[in-house]
């Protein structure tokens, strides 16, 4: 076993205090790596606590400083390692220049991991989180609503600023412009393209995801009427899927990560009656938005399941009530 674990080597995870890094690190440090996970502030002991309790943390798991717009500040946490994981994205927050906090941080953080990634000799492959709103923000004059999206398909930017959704046009320009550096510079990157995370919580203090199904949960409509048609999937299985992707010699190019697309009325039906004592709403005001739907036969095809929509919620409120976000019911 010991030497099974020496073999996995070190690889680097950025933003390693987020909702989706800090399950991916719990992952990888189950699986026998040795872990960076790159962090604003190593001090923060509240923030980073959780990560600590994690099974072969105090063994095999190394926190250091990194900042997404600080030039050069990744070298120190990627040197030496085999592989990257870059899932750290500047968070959204109601922007009063959306370029300045969330596209800039996106795009120019991204290419400072991937200069840190060129210099480092030991690199094998950057596994890049990017997003299914990269796929999926279409005209609908642009697609056939009858073929689902796949890898192909690219979200417009032109849609995105006329809409001004401006995290879905980070993805898709950090993505694009991570494409560009990695043939550039001869760098094996994959993406992996997540469609809404649901699951349990590790870090004590929610991301904006985890609020949004906590307040739907509490009855709340606002924040879920926009999300209209949406695709979920567990965030087990996104970790799992960045770690496949890495150790499959063959993946290559991006990967819709993405269990079930459903209508918010669709999901608000099966949460209703699955968790009838919570004040689930019953129905969302009706949006004119497109029909669509993602072919995930690429991941499927090097042998990945995913988990079902209901497996995902009994997870996430399980957490919630275990962190006191929710009451016991």
């Amino acid at each position: 076993m010991d030497r099974k674990l020496e073999s996995k080597g070190r690889v680097c995870v950025t933003g390693a205090s987020g909702f989706l890094a800090s399950w991916l690190i719990k992952r990888l440090l189950l699986s026998g790596y040795h872990v960076t996970g790159t962090v604003r502030d190593p001090g923060n002991q509240k923030k980073l606590a959780h990560l600590w309790k994690l099974e072969g943390a105090k063994e095999r798991l190394r926190l250091v400083k990194a900042d997404l717009v600080e030039e050069g500040s990744f070298d120190d946490a990627i040197l030496g390692c085999h592989g990257v994981f870059h899932s750290a994205s500047p968070v959204l927050k109601p922007s009063s220049d959306p370029k300045k906090e969330i596209l800039d941080p996106a795009i120019e953080g991204t290419l400072n991991v991937l200069r840190s990634c060129k210099n480092n000799p030991s690199l094998r492959r950057v596994v890049l989180t990017s997003s299914s709103s990269a796929v999926r923000v279409r005209d609908p004059d642009d697609f056939d609503p009858n073929i689902p999206l796949d890898e192909s398909s690219w979200s417009s930017v032109e849609l995105c600023e006329k809409l001004q959704i401006w995290y879905p046009l980070s993805k898709i320009l950090a993505e694009r412009a991570a494409w560009d550096f990695c043939k550039e510079n001869g760098i094996d990157l994959v993406t992996v393209l997540p469609t809404f995370v649901i699951g349990p919580s590790l870090p004590p203090d929610l991301c904006s995801t985890a609020s949004d199904i906590l307040g739907l949960l509490k009855g709340e409509t606002e924040k879920f009427n926009w999300h209209g048609r949406m695709g979920y999937v567990h965030l087990d299985d996104v970790a799992l899927s960045h770690i496949l992707v890495y150790e499959q010699q063959s993946a290559h190019g991006r990967y819709i990560c993405s269990s079930t697309v459903l209508d918010n009325n669709e999901l608000a039906s099966l949460l209703s009656t699955r968790y009838p004592s919570l004040p689930i709403p019953e129905r969302f005001e009706h949006l004119e938005r497109p029909y669509y739907d993602l072919n995930t036969s690429k991941l499927k095809s090097l042998g990945f399941k995913f988990k079902t929509i209901q497996e995902m919620f009994d997870d996430c409120i399980a957490s919630l009530v275990d962190q006191g976000h929710l009451s016991p019911f």
